[in-house]
């Protein structure tokens, strides 16, 4: 008997909850948006963006936050400004020894070789040539961290893989290589 009152109770409560829907008004709806959308074509134009063709642009002359930006142009007279007068923002205790060998070994090494003699891998396999030691270059902090981010010869920029802090630290870590070779 317990068992009938159970089922017709489960029964009674199905018929109620789907007796009141009818399709052509649905019932109230939980976040409607969800439910029926309203469509866009891809790259199509709208008047729902305020230029009426595309989407929103960021606000002219404006950065990302935490980012500092880099002006020194990428020419050689750039090269030569930045190798005279940039130095590391970091100071001494933000410098990571462990942190650039890291860096430099998942980025540079392969080229210019773990001790910064010219001989990575790449280099021995002659799949690049011409990649100098570091102690037969005149180099500096600021020459090193411009070359990272602009790349030069056949050195493409760093400067998507790596932060500014991280190529400021690989700098460093170049400059101990080169003092000990």
């Amino acid at each position: 008997m317990k068992s009938l009152y159970k089922i017709v109770t489960v029964v009674g409560l199905s018929f109620m909850a789907t007796s009141c829907f009818n399709e052509s008004k649905p019932n109230y709806q939980f976040f409607p948006n969800m439910y029926e959308a309203v469509p866009y074509e891809t790259y199509s134009e709208h008047g729902v963006f305020a230029n009426g063709k595309e989407g929103q642009l960021p606000a002219e002359g404006s950065i990302k936050r935490g980012f500092v930006p880099y002006e020194i142009p990428n020419t050689t007279e750039g090269y030569e400004l930045a190798k005279a007068s940039l130095v590391s923002p970091l100071a001494a205790d933000q410098i990571d020894h462990e942190r650039g060998k890291q860096l430099f070994d998942v980025y540079c090494a392969i080229c210019h070789g773990e001790k910064g003699d010219g001989k990575g891998n790449l280099v021995k396999r002659e799949k690049f040539l011409g990649v100098p030691s570091y102690k037969d270059r005149e180099i500096t902090a600021g020459s090193i961290y411009h070359v990272e981010t602009y790349g030069l010869n056949s050195m493409g920029s760093h400067a998507n893989q790596l932060t500014q802090e991280e190529r400021w630290q690989v700098a460093d870590y170049v400059l101990k290589l080169r003092s000990e070779l």
